[in-house]
C-alpha cells in the first residue's frame, strides 16, 4: 500500500537546499558583501543599557520591516502585471528588490551601529552580524539614521535625509 503523507512519497520533496546547506550558502553570500566605500565606527556613547529593547529600536525595525515587505510584495504582484512583457518586468523587478534590499541595508546597519554605540564587544557584534566585517552595514547613512533615532543633533547645517526619517521614527513612538 501507498502512503498518502507527502513527505514518505519523494516526487513531493523539494530539491531546494535548506537547513545547513542554505545556511552555508547564506554565509558564503554574506562573506562577499562589499565594504562600505566610507565605512563608520560609532564611540560608545554612554546611553542607559537596560533590560527591555528600546522602543525607538522596535519602531525602527517595525518602519523598515513594512517597506521591505511592501516592496516585496510588489515585486511579487509585478508578475501578473508584467508577466508578458520580459523588458518591463526586467526594470522594474530590479527596481523593486533593490529597494527592499537597501532598507534591509540600512536596517542593519542601524542597529550596528546602535550596538557600537552600546559599546557592545567587536567580536560579539561580528558573531550576530554574521560577518568578520562590521564596516559592511555601518554606513555614513545608518550613523545618521541612528542620530535621527536617537535624537542626536546633525553637525551638517542641513539635516540628511536619514537623519529626518529617524526623528519621524522616534516622534511616532513617543
Amino acid at each position: 500500500m501507498t502512503s498518502t503523507h507527502p513527505l514518505k512519497r519523494p516526487q513531493r520533496r523539494s530539491e531546494i537546499p535548506h537547513g545547513p546547506q542554505q545556511d552555508t550558502g547564506l554565509l558564503q553570500i554574506r562573506d562577499t558583501l562589499p565594504p562600505s566605500p566610507a565605512p563608520c565606527a560609532v564611540e560608545p556613547g554612554g546611553f542607559p543599557v537596560g533590560d527591555e529593547v528600546p522602543p525607538e529600536l522596535l519602531a525602527l525595525v517595525t518602519h523598515h520591516c513594512r517597506r521591505i515587505n511592501a516592496y516585496l510584495a510588489r515585486a511579487q504582484h509585478l508578475q501578473t502585471l508584467h508577466g508578458d512583457s520580459m523588458k518591463q518586468w526586467q526594470r522594474l523587478i530590479l527596481y523593486t528588490l533593490t529597494d527592499a534590499l537597501a532598507h534591509n541595508h540600512l536596517l542593519v546597519g542601524t542597529l550596528a551601529a546602535y550596538l557600537q554605540r552600546q559599546d557592545l564587544d567587536p567580536d560579539l557584534l561580528r558573531r550576530y552580524l554574521q560577518s568578520p566585517d562590521p564596516d559592511r552595514y555601518i554606513t555614513g547613512e545608518a550613523v545618521q539614521h541612528l542620530d535621527g533615532l536617537t535624537g542626536a543633533v546633525p553637525e551638517e547645517p542641513a539635516e540628511p535625509v536619514w537623519t529626518a526619517v529617524g526623528r519621524h521614527i522616534a516622534r511616532d513612538v513617543g
